[in-house]
């Protein structure tokens, strides 16, 4: 059987609406829920990018959704990027160290192409192209309705990070670092921080691992993870994206934390946040 030309998607109609209109409608109810951050209007952007990376969560949008949003939503004020890079988490334990996709992923809102170019950059050991990896992934997946709403017709790679060693997730940082370091990309990585506790509890440990996050501290984000254990389930694509930006200057911002149960009453909770990773200012 020939290889299909298009990603399909996996989780449509189950995460997020099936339909394109009702999709359509979903993605905007996320901004405008009373978690999110507002409508997005369709007024100018800003003339300068200082976003060069978000963390954002991966649930069913009417869960996570109007969390993701505040992200999506500086992003959208600001001039689009050249590309975008998703660090998506290996919920399936089925992919390799760092897997990438050649092909378009398709939602119901249309195709997102790869950035060839990067693609091409990226693929060197320990990365390395796995669309059997990717297939029934969904953290990735989740995040491009936003994506094709705040950066319609801009390409992407997808990489799938599989949970390793510290110093094996920093050999997926610096391939991520040498290939983006002369293009013009915005970095994503796809978390959602502790699994099913009470929301008092979710925030006091999804606490421990915003601490290092806001202080873009790669190795101590890992290790609380770990010593925490907690159930923080993007720690590997989160830690990528940290380490990859190890060298440069950013200031770190908490946009909004928040859990399941604000959406709907329940006894334990996931935790989200949405966090941005920008230039300081220029004086």
């Amino acid at each position: 059987m020939a290889a299909t030309p298009v990603r399909r998607p996996a989780v449509a109609g189950q995460f997020y609406a099936g339909e394109e209109r009702a999709l359509r409608r979903e993605v905007e109810d996320c901004f405008t829920d009373r978690r999110g951050p507002g409508p997005l209007g369709k007024g100018p952007r800003r003339s300068t990018r200082s976003v060069v990376a978000a963390i954002v969560p991966h649930a069913g949008f009417p869960y996570s959704g109007p969390i993701a949003a505040h992200a999506f939503s500086a992003i959208a004020h600001e001039p689009a990027p050249k590309s975008v890079v998703i660090l998506g988490v290996d919920h399936h334990g089925v992919g390799g160290r760092a897997s990438l996709s050649a092909r378009p992923w398709r939602t119901p809102l249309g195709d997102v192409p790869i950035d060839r170019e990067l693609l091409d950059a990226l693929d060197r050991r320990p990365l390395s192209v796995d669309e059997a990896g990717q297939a029934m992934e969904h953290s990735i997946e989740v995040e491009l309705p936003f994506l094709q709403r705040v950066l319609p017709g801009v390409p992407f790679v997808p990489i799938q990070v599989r949970y390793a060693s510290f110093e094996s997730l920093c050999e997926v940082a610096d391939v991520l670092r040498d290939a983006t370091r002369e293009r013009d990309v915005l970095l994503l990585a796809s978390t959602d921080f502790t699994h099913y506790e009470p929301a008092g509890v979710a925030e006091e440990l999804d606490r421990k691992a915003i601490t290092p996050i806001l202080a873009a501290d790669a190795r101590g984000l890992y290790d609380v993870v770990q010593r925490e254990e907690l159930s923080m389930c993007g720690i590997a694509p989160t830690t990528v994206l940290l380490a990859a930006l190890a060298r440069s200057t950013v200031n770190v911002r908490l946009l909004r934390w928040g859990h399941s149960g604000e959406a709907a009453p329940m006894a334990e909770v996931v935790g989200y946040a949405a966090l941005t990773l920008e230039r300081p200012a220029a004086r």
